[in-house]
């Protein structure tokens, strides 16, 4: 089945690059990936096609004006869940990621200016989304983010299914480290057991390596989640540059 995204922005030319490449491009031209870009400006009933008006109560800057976004909702009928990207949305995780994935698609629509008619997020979205704490130009940078990281979960988009099963964030942890040819590279050499040939070994370094790479870098996830305690077994010595 079609794996469908409406997207509204009134910048659609600035997804129209990014959205053409890599797994993502390569989706929608098999045919598992359907995205489509709407812009508020085709609903705007003036001749200026305006999208934007100044703050009630005074202040710097525009507001995206609801009517427009309604009206193309209306005319679009995309599917659900309608997020509006926002700073004070609640934080896109992971496992966020996959439970869009799981669905047969959802809609965004892409902030701009000093931020969205607070009636669009209270009566036209199903939730706010943040990329993170902090603050962009617009919703498009942040679309794209959440459309690659939803997109590489669906069935058939990675060549390998086994990656996403084997990267940061499941199990609450970051990924252990990657490493390739050559295997001394300035004097740098590849740690023993990844050529050793040895998989049960191996397994047991990746999960000691991850264990230590998110208690150095992310302490967060372990007390969040309540991961294994991150205490790499004595046979590995440490080798993360973050540990």
């Amino acid at each position: 089945m079609t794996f469908r995204i409406d997207v509204f922005t009134i910048f659609p030319e600035y997804l129209d690059g990014p959205l053409g490449v890599s797994l993502v491009g390569r989706a929608r031209e098999t045919g598992i990936l359907d995205v489509r870009l709407h812009d508020p400006r085709g609903a705007a009933d003036d001749r200026h096609r305006s999208v934007d008006d100044e703050p009630f109560g005074g202040g710097a800057g525009m507001v995206m004006t609801p009517g427009p976004l309604f009206d193309i909702v209306d005319a679009v009928a995309p599917l659900r869940p309608l997020l509006l990207l926002s700073a004070s949305g609640r934080p896109f995780e992971q496992r966020w990621a996959r439970e869009l994935a799981e669905g047969d698609g959802f809609s965004m629509i892409c902030g701009r200016y000093e931020g969205v008619d607070q009636r669009v997020a209270d009566h036209l979205c199903d939730g706010e989304l943040s990329v993170g704490d902090f603050v962009l130009a617009g919703g498009e940078a942040a679309a794209l983010a959440v459309i690659e990281a939803v997109v590489r979960l669906r069935p058939g988009v990675m060549g390998n299914t086994a990656s996403a099963n084997e990267e940061s964030f499941n199990e609450s942890l970051l990924e252990y480290p990657q490493y390739t040819r050559p295997a001394d590279f300035r004097g740098w050499e590849v740690p023993e057991v990844l050529r050793s040939g040895d998989h049960a070994r191996i397994a047991r370094w990746r999960r000691a390596e991850a264990l230590r790479r998110t208690r150095a870098r992310r302490p967060d996830l372990v007390a969040e989640h309540g991961a294994d305690d991150p205490t790499s077994p004595a046979e590995f010595p440490g080798t993360d540059p973050g540990s």
